[in-house]
Order: structure tokens, then sequence, then C-alpha cells
């Protein structure tokens, strides 16, 4: 069905951007955004994208009511999550309620083609999705692959982080991963570990400094 005039002149268009902590920027996916969307309609989170239950984009998709016409642009795949099950759960929701979903990092998805010949790019763009979704999971199991095999080359090593008097916990692995994916505050991490601030923080350096892969975000 084609739009009226009126029906375009309602169409929005919305920004989302995300990082995993509170300690990281915003400023370079914000930056990028602005060339494409208003920076009042710019919504962003401060959360894991381990779960897709945070307060900025759950407010975008019913809150602010991203409704058909509308289009949402995200910087990259993952900035919309982390699991490839719900990346194909919210694409399908998108097309359920035609919404266009442009991501800056596919630049199929910004191609704009004459009317009728949209399948083009949904198929091209369908073959993208599931390409870098997959690789997105793949990427995640990796990195819990790698910290694993440093946790037990740690083990063997006697289980000193950095500076001799400094020991692992044997919970620490465990609460350090639920707290880096946001499910834990640090508050909750140094009660579960029975540590003070300063310690808990210099054990996550060196924990950090031995066994996370470096170039993880």
């Amino acid at each position: 069905m084609k739009r009226t005039g009126e029906d375009e002149a309602m169409q929005r268009v919305f920004g989302y951007v995300r990082v995993s902590s509170k300690e990281q920027n915003l400023d370079r996916q914000i930056g990028r955004l602005k060339q494409f969307v208003l920076p009042e309609n710019i919504l962003m989170d401060k959360a894991s994208g381990k779960d897709l239950d945070r307060p900025a984009y759950q407010a975008l998709k019913w809150t602010l009511g991203l409704r058909a016409g509308d289009t949402l642009i995200i910087t990259s795949l993952d900035r919309l999550s982390r699991s490839k099950a719900d990346i194909r759960k919210e694409l399908q929701w998108f097309q359920d309620h035609q919404i266009r979903l442009k991501v800056l990092d596919l630049p199929t998805s910004l191609v704009e083609v004459p009317e009728g010949q949209e399948w083009i790019v949904e198929m091209i763009h369908n073959i993208l999705i599931e390409v870098l979704s997959s690789m997105a999971e793949q990427e995640r199991l990796l990195i819990r692959k790698r910290q694993s095999e440093g946790i037990e080359a740690a083990k063997k090593k006697g289980k000193h982080l950095g500076r001799p008097r400094m020991q692992i916990p044997e919970e620490f692995p465990e609460v350090y991963a639920k707290w880096k994916e946001g499910q834990l505050s640090a508050k909750s991490a140094m009660i579960m570990l029975r540590m003070a601030k300063t310690s808990f923080y210099r054990l996550v350096n060196q924990y950090e400094a031995c066994v996370v892969p470096k170039g993880v975000d």
C-alpha cells in the first residue's frame, strides 16, 4: 500500500546506543548517529547485551511506541544484543511491525530502493544478519572459553594473580563474570566475596591482566 503524504510526515527516526558498563563512553556511537538522527531522538543504555531487559530499549519499543513506518538506527548489530536468538527475535518484531532497522556497519541496510523492489534489500540484509549474528554469538562463546582456559592456567600456577600475597578466591571467577555482565552490582560482588572495595578492585585488575583476553569489551 502506498503511503500518503500525511503518513510520511508521521514517520519518525530514532537512534539507539549501548555500552556494557557505566565506565564506558557512548560519545563515539552518538557521534555517528547524529549524522542521521536528531540528538533528542537518540536513546541510550549502559547495560550488558546479554538480554533485552534494558530501560531505554524497552522504552523505545513500548513507551515511545515505535510504529509502522518508523526507522530505528544503530551503529552495529551487537548494540542490539549479543545473543543470536534475541537478535533474530527482535528483527522479526521489527518486520512484523513494519519498522525499518538500519545498521551503520551494514551498508546494505541503509540503501533506499524504488517502491516494489524492497525485497532485494531484505534478501541481502537477512543473509548478512544471519552471518553477523552467528559471529557475535561465536565471539561471546570464545571469550568464555578463553576465560575458562585462563582460570585453569591460573589454578595450575597456584592461583596467584600478580602480587604473591593476593590469591584468587575459589568463587571469584563466577562472581566476576556475573558482575562484568551486569548481573551483580560491585557492592553485591564485594559482599559475596567478603572483600573490601580496595581489595576487590585490585584483584579485578590483577585477574584481568592475567586471565581476561585483551581487546574484549
